[in-house]
């Protein structure tokens, strides 16, 4: 499966979750190394949005907020394929920290092809955002900026 869109700028916020020692020894499994310590958010393609939605679904996550077409779409496509992989959330000083799911893959742009993994929190405002982790820091790697047109390929 490919999922083309833009890169966007997200809320800043991802680095607080992400140099978490408990979701770094997990990206390690996943990735092979720890993660850079922030997401690359890409805006998703209005034509993907249901192979998304799909993939946000095997997740275990409520898609209602997505448009009904794209619902009934994406219960059409066929997703057994792409292995889900579970982060734990956890518990700390009293402060919860959400569970993810992970489905490994590659970025592309202009020739060049990195491996990241699409990262869907248990909580998110996303509907149509895909935020992708990777060892690498995917701006500078692939030198993108926001409004950059990426393809994720799970």
């Amino acid at each position: 499966m490919d999922l083309s869109g833009t890169v966007s700028s997200g809320l800043g916020r991802a680095h607080v979750f992400m140099a978490q020692p408990h979701y770094q020894d997990q990206f390690r499994e996943i990735l092979g190394n720890t993660a850079w310590p922030g997401t690359l958010n890409m805006q998703v393609d209005p034509d993907m949005l249901s192979h998304y939605i799909a993939l946000r679904q095997k997740a275990g996550i409520d898609t209602l907020d997505a448009p009904e077409a794209d619902r009934e779409a994406a219960k059409t496509l066929d997703v057994s394929a792409y292995e889900r992989i579970r982060i734990r959330g956890f518990l700390r000083d009293g402060v919860s920290f959400g569970g993810a799911s992970a489905f490994k893959g590659t970025i592309h742009h202009d020739g060049e092809t990195v491996e990241c993994a699409v990262l869907i929190p248990d909580l998110t405002r996303h509907v149509d955002v895909v935020e992708v982790i990777s060892t690498a820091f995917l701006r500078e790697t692939l030198d993108i900026n926001d409004g950059d047109r990426i393809t994720l390929s799970l």
